[in-house]
Parts: structure tokens; sequence; C-alpha cells
């Protein structure tokens, strides 16, 4: 007669791993820009907005993710070749730490969470998160979840560059009270570079996102084009920066963003010469320079606007 294991033991640190903290940094990142953006205009930052702002996009960040490791569980079980701690998921459900009901459910949560405090915002004299808010969440969900589940159709990266101008724009019209082409132009080189990070993890995870069904642009090129599309897409993130910086749309200041191209090109050429090669672990390089990309952009833009505020 077998005895049932007993249900694992979680500790608060797989609570907050479950969320894949490494990665909820880059949204407080697009929530400064937002903010600054509100700053550069001449708008006085209320405190308490502020506070609800980032708590509640943190929340549906880590919902998101919540919900991408239930979905994704299959494809992420077999991953022999993911990169912790930045792909294959966080593990949780394949280390036994949730089941995939308890992992969902804690995801749903999150994001039921996030939408009570998009509706106490939206609540107080902003009818426009609304339509934030609500794009937001169809967002997290139909990335992951059937009958849509846009990864798996090669459409992973263009969620990820609109789910991230929402976090800039949603950060902006909380403060303002109305949407903005200052946020729109500061908002949409952090989504493209967000969208970056999502491309470069995807060639680790190739192999085992093939085998589960999952076409990813990384699958469906193969890895040597997906490489340059890598290229394209953050030299389109630079590039919009500074034709927003010329066409007087942001400050000249802006352009201080482009102290992160280096990083962005060092990955690029990373992956042109070894994408597709084994083991995985030699793309590490690119994936670390990728995520401080990214970072760095959003920090120098929010900076830049914050030093040019009227």
């Amino acid at each position: 007669m077998s005895i049932a294991a007993p249900p694992p033991v979680r500790q608060p640190v797989h609570w907050l791993a479950a969320t894949r903290p490494q990665f909820i940094t880059i949204t407080v990142v697009a929530v400064l820009v937002g903010l600054a953006a509100s700053a550069h205009d001449g708008i006085a930052i209320d405190t308490l907005r502020l506070v609800l702002t980032l708590v509640g996009a943190i929340v549906v960040h880590a919902g998101a993710n919540l919900v991408n490791d239930y979905h994704d569980r299959d494809g992420d079980a077999r991953n022999d070749e993911r990169l912790s701690p930045f792909t294959g998921g966080s593990r949780v459900i394949q280390q036994g730490l949730f089941s995939p009901r308890a992992a969902a459910l804690y995801g749903y949560a999150l994001l039921a969470l996030a939408a009570a405090i998009g509706a106490l915002l939206a609540l107080t004299g902003r009818p426009a998160l609304w339509t934030v808010g609500a794009a937001g969440l169809l967002l997290a969900v139909l990335y992951s979840a059937p009958p849509l589940r846009l990864s798996a159709r090669g459409l992973g990266e263009f969620v990820i560059t609109g789910a991230w101008l929402l976090v800039v724009l949603g950060a902006d019209l909380v403060q303002r009270g109305s949407w903005s082409i200052t946020a729109l132009a500061a908002g949409l080189p952090i989504g493209l570079l967000v969208a970056a990070i999502l491309h470069v993890n995807e060639f680790p995870d190739r192999a085992a996102d093939a085998a589960s069904g999952k076409q990813t642009i990384v699958v469906q090129l193969g890895p040597r084009l997906a490489a340059w599309a890598y290229l394209a897409l953050v030299l389109a993130a630079y590039l919009w920066l500074a034709f927003a910086a010329f066409a007087d749309v942001l400050p000249r200041w802006t352009l201080i963003g482009w102290a992160a191209l280096p990083l962005s090109l060092f990955a690029a050429v990373h992956l042109i010469r070894h994408a597709g090669r084994a083991p995985t672990a030699v793309l590490m390089p690119a994936i670390k320079a990728t995520i401080a990309a990214a970072h760095l952009n959003g920090l120098l833009i929010a900076a830049a606007l914050l030093f040019t505020a009227r």
C-alpha cells in the first residue's frame, strides 16, 4: 500500500519565486517612465496614486507570469536547455512546490487584485483607465491562455511591446488624467526593448517550444534568421527614440537613452554568432546584456524627462 506524499510546505520565498521577481524590475522602470512623462509636462505627482500604480503594475506582471507558468507547464517540463533563472519559467510547478491548479489560482488571484486596484484608480476621476486596465488584463491572460494563446502563435513580441507601452501610458494617465503623446513616445522604446528580452529568451527554449507546439518567432524563423530579427527589433527602439527627439515630441536630452545601444548591439552580435549552437549556455551573455539594455534605456529616458521638466 503506497502512502501519498504530503503536500509541499511553501515558504515565503516560494511564493515570491513563483512570480519570477528577476523580471519585475523592468515593470518598475516602465512605471517610472510614465511618471516622468507626467512630471516633464508639469503635472504634480500624487504620491498615493503613484504607490497604487506601482503596486498594480507589479501585481499584474506577477499574475501574468504565473498564468504563463500554468499554461506552459508541459513545455517547461521537457525544457532541458533552459537557462535559469531567465528562461523555462519559474519551475515551481516542475519542482512540486505548486500544483498546476494552485499556480493558476495564485496567478488569477493576483490579476483580480490588480483589477481591483485599477478599478479604484479609475473611479477617482480617471475613466480612461478602464480601457488601459481591460486591455492590460486581456493581454496578460491571452498571451498564454487558450483559445488564442498568442505567445504560441508568434505574436508574443507584439503582445509584450503593447503591454509595456500600456504600463507607461497607464502610469502617466493616472497622474495626468488624459492621454499624452509624451508618454506614448517615451513608452515605445521600453516596450520594444522588453519585447527583445522575450525574444532572446526564446532561443534556449526553442527545442522545447517546438516540441510542445509553441510556434514562437524563433521557432518559426530558426535561430539564424531570428538573430537578425533581434537586431531589427532593438534598432527600432533606438531609431524611434531618435525620431521622437528630433521631431520635438520628446526633449533632445532623451537621446541619452542611446547609451544603452552598445549593450543591445553586443547582444545582437553575440546572437548572430552563436544562435543555434550547443550548449545554449553560450547565449547567457546576450540575455544579460538585453535585460541590462532595457533597464538602462528606460532609466535614462525617465531621468532625461525629469531633468527637462517644465
